[in-house]
């Protein structure tokens, strides 16, 4: 399994939100390519970027920011946040993303994301953010009455690869992931799914790891300390 440390990027600074409130900040560092590097340091070979002020208006603000993490990191970074047109999924692939995260758009223009996934194959990965079950867009500000499950379903048949999982309720809190649901998505063939949110302990990583889950972000719980990035991933053996 891969483990995926996580920069979230507000204003250009590295920072968590709890429960994806934008009201609800902690800033950690003003340098984002700083960060990256000392996760490449601790032996990451995998890094999860988003940018937050993209996803809330709908166009990548922090490219720049972006830019620099992807340069310095020297890993593979996969990037989100406010990617609606194939002009950005080209600019983050030519800066050296190795794949994108397309989000609200896969809810609002499915067909979209099927010719950009036929295009760009595994390049392209979908977030579904969910909350109570329902799949959230816009920077999680808008829940639509879309089943998550059955939207993941729909984007294995589409010929997506990989989709990023976040419980909303859970991102930020330090209390969790959601195993029941990562159990349940790992059962759609032909999809690797990513689960984030929450995940705050070796025994999540192992049992993540166990039921066949692809790979994990690790966001909050590396920036309290309450994960070693080591640990987790000589759990996930990703080294």
């Amino acid at each position: 399994m891969k483990i995926f440390p996580a920069i979230d990027i507000l204003g250009g600074k590295v920072v968590r939100l709890r429960r994806g409130d934008y009201n609800d900040v902690k800033t950690y560092e003003t340098d984002c390519a700083q960060t990256a590097t000392a996760f490449r340091v601790q032996g990451a070979s995998c890094l999860h970027a988003v940018d937050l002020d993209g996803a809330r208006i709908g166009k990548a603000v922090n490219a720049g920011a972006v830019e620099r993490i992807i340069s310095a990191a020297d890993m593979f970074v996969e990037i989100g946040g406010g990617i609606r047109t194939e002009a950005q999924i080209q600019s983050y692939i030519e800066a050296g993303a190795g794949r994108v995260i397309l989000g609200t758009v896969a809810v609002r223009d499915f067909g979209f994301t099927s010719a950009m996934v036929e295009k760009y194959g595994d390049k392209i990965a979908v977030g579904v953010d969910a909350a109570d079950g329902n799949v959230a867009v816009a920077g999680w500000r808008e829940v639509t009455d879309i089943r998550s499950v059955e939207f993941c379903e729909r984007l294995a048949k589409s010929g997506v690869k990989s989709v990023i999982y976040t419980d909303i309720s859970r991102d930020g809190m330090l209390g969790g992931t959601n195993m029941q649901i990562y159990s349940r998505l790992v059962q759609i063939d032909g999809l690797n799914i990513t689960a984030s949110g929450g995940i705050s302990s070796i025994e999540e990583i192992t049992a993540l790891k166990d039921m066949g889950v692809h790979a994990a972000i690790l966001g909050k719980a590396l920036y309290e300390n309450r994960l070693s990035l080591k640990a987790a991933l000589a759990a996930s053996e990703d080294l």
